[in-house]
């Protein structure tokens, strides 16, 4: 996985140097020549842009320190939240003093940051700067950069050349200023082979942090990937990221690229990210996982339709996609620190096509309207279709989904078992049909292998006896429907549950009630609705299971949803409403 992000390459990625690193920065500060306040600029309407070349301070786990010229408004303008805590409190003022420090001592070397730390050293410019942020509500924990009369001092190379100056003596000597306490993690260790590059180098110590995983469970600070923080972790009497000794050159590359990954080719996927990349560029419209999340259109299997377009391209060279292509997918999520890795799939681009044209076709079910096919659902409300809301959505359900969905594997049967229980409880509460719901209970019977008579609109040849009940169950609720008008709690609601349980039991009596029903119709309705029932009777052959397993309640309930499309298509046509119980 390491190997393949230290591969990848994009266009717009710049170049990975040790001592920087890309942030998003949320505000401008302007200051004139003199050190004096003159304005704050909100960076892309107070949402961030990406800022490479930002210097990154090491060993910040040593507490007290602060980044070099690009902080957050809590450490440079001591910006708090109300109440915040005084520990909090305490530790920012000391981050405050670092920053000042630091500008200290550049400023002496550097005549061109003398203003800014001029403005720094000013508390009344401070305060000045403070309550402009309380008016425009920042956060605490945004980030800032400067302009100095104009000049962007990231992009001076005299300040640039004495930070990594300043960098590399520290880290030799694990000083700033003062003596330090010496760590374990920056005692010096022979050369070892690195785990990226093969190569023979001085390892680092401590890794650095992925941010961008504070909506997944991670810390607004970031969290590390390859860490060794416990004694159980280690081996060889090695300490630290030692026991995977990676060169600083490789960690903060393989960093920098993933968390450009996270910021632009990254979705959420209940609390995980899912980040996934090409082994060769492939443009957005020729991206097929990203048909799994917003198919191409909202019309009649257009993504299924595009991707067997793509794949047609691939063979026939008519579509400019790179060839001997392979796609990466990474599911990821923070835990306490540490960044989660939940799952890492790779393959051909061409098996990915497949796959994802494969899922379509499994998933195609009629509408509930009985007129055409539904559209294609996105993967989040296939996800959604086995919970209440999406935000009961466990993490490990949605990553074995979309393990399921690229790998071409059946779909596990507790997640249909839940698909169920929410289906009855749609139809008990008289709510729409679920699409991606009954596209999944279609799927789980075609994954599983074997001939299970699956059809996208109603069978009425279908052997099992299980569907066959289903239809029953909805011909009676129609029947009783058109006998009776909107009686409230009907047929459905009463007695789909038993029905779907125990069918033996349950649909005689309502066979028998039926007659009631029909003796209110007119004579022409009345001997259609007769016939429907008996074509059924005959499908099932005098057998009406007196149970049914899990399975095969699941038949029945894609049963009885696609004779309820079926009738509410020929009323359609008929300029009659209908309503699926």
């Amino acid at each position: 996985m390491l190997h393949e992000l230290l591969k990848y390459n994009a266009s717009d990625l710049p170049p990975s140097k040790p001592g920087f690193t890309t942030r998003t920065i949320h505000w401008l500060i302007e200051i004139s020549i003199e050190g004096k306040f003159i304005n704050v600029l909100p960076m892309n309407d107070k949402e961030g842009e990406q800022v490479s070349g930002c210097p990154e301070m090491h060993n910040m786990v040593a507490g007290g320190r602060a980044h070099f010229l690009v902080e957050t408004l809590q450490t440079v303008v001591l910006l708090f939240k109300t109440h915040e805590d005084s520990k909090k409190i305490a530790g920012s003022k000391e981050k405050h003093k670092y920053f000042k420090e630091m500008l200290r001592q550049a400023a002496s070397a550097v005549p061109d940051l003398v203003s800014l730390f001029a403005f720094i050293s000013d508390e009344d410019q401070l305060a000045l700067l403070r309550e402009r942020f309380v008016k425009e509500k920042a956060k605490p924990t945004n980030w800032l950069a400067w302009r100095i009369a104009g000049s962007d001092p990231l992009q001076n190379q005299l300040i640039l050349n004495w930070w990594c100056n300043w960098r590399n003596n520290d880290i030799s000597k694990g000083k700033i200023g003062e003596k330090e306490k010496t760590r374990k993690s920056s005692q010096k260790v022979n050369n070892m082979i690195c785990y990226l590059t093969g190569q023979m180098i001085e390892p680092v110590s401590v890794s650095p942090k992925i941010t961008g995983l504070s909506n997944v469970g991670g810390l607004s600070m970031g969290d590390v990937l390859v860490g060794f923080d416990k004694d159980a972790f280690c081996s060889f009497g090695l300490e630290q990221a030692h026991n995977a000794s990676m060169s600083e050159v490789s960690t903060r590359e393989y960093v920098d690229k993933l968390k450009y990954l996270i910021k632009n080719h990254s979705r959420k996927m209940a609390n995980a990210l899912v980040v996934h990349w090409f082994k060769k560029a492939v443009t957005p419209e020729n991206d097929p996982l990203a048909f799994l999340f917003e198919p191409p259109e909202i019309t009649e299997a257009a993504a299924l339709s595009s991707a067997r377009q793509i794949l047609e391209a691939i063979r026939t060279g008519q579509r400019p996609v790179p060839t001997n292509n392979r796609y990466f997918a990474l599911t990821i999520s923070g835990a306490s620190g540490r960044v989660m890795v939940r799952d890492w799939m790779e393959g051909k681009f061409e098996d990915l096509i497949d796959r994802v044209a494969r899922w379509f076709s499994d998933f195609e079910v009629v509408a509930r309207n009985g007129n055409n096919i539904a559209p294609d659902p996105k993967f989040m409300a296939v996800c959604g279709a086995i919970v209440r809301d999406l935000k009961d959505l466990p993490a490990p359900t949605a990553t074995t989904l979309w393990r399921v969905a690229l790998a071409g594997l059946p779909i596990p049967q507790p997640f249909i078992a839940q698909a169920l229980s929410r289906f009855r409880i749609d139809l008990i509460e008289d709510k729409p049909f679920n699409h991606a719901r009954m596209g999944l209970i279609k799927a789980y019977f075609i994954r599983k292998g074997g001939n299970h008579n699956m059809s996208v609109y109603l069978n009425k040849e279908h052997p099992e006896p299980a569907y066959q009940c289903g239809r029953l169950l909805a011909v009676l609720a129609n029947l009783q429907r058109a006998a009776l008008g909107d009686v409230g709690a009907g047929v459905v609601q009463r007695y789909y549950v038993a029905a779907s349980q125990t069918p033996g039991l349950t649909l005689g009596r309502l066979i028998g009630n039926s007659k009631n029903h029909l003796n209110k119709l007119e004579g022409g309705l009345a001997h259609w609705y007769e016939d429907q029932i008996a074509e059924i009777w005959s499908r099932i052959k005098d057998y009406v299971p007196t149970t049914l397993n899990l399975e095969q309640q699941t038949l029945f309930a894609l049963g009885y949803y696609q004779q309820i499309a079926n009738r509410s298509g020929k009323n359609n046509d008929k300029n009659e409403t209908s309503k699926g119980e």
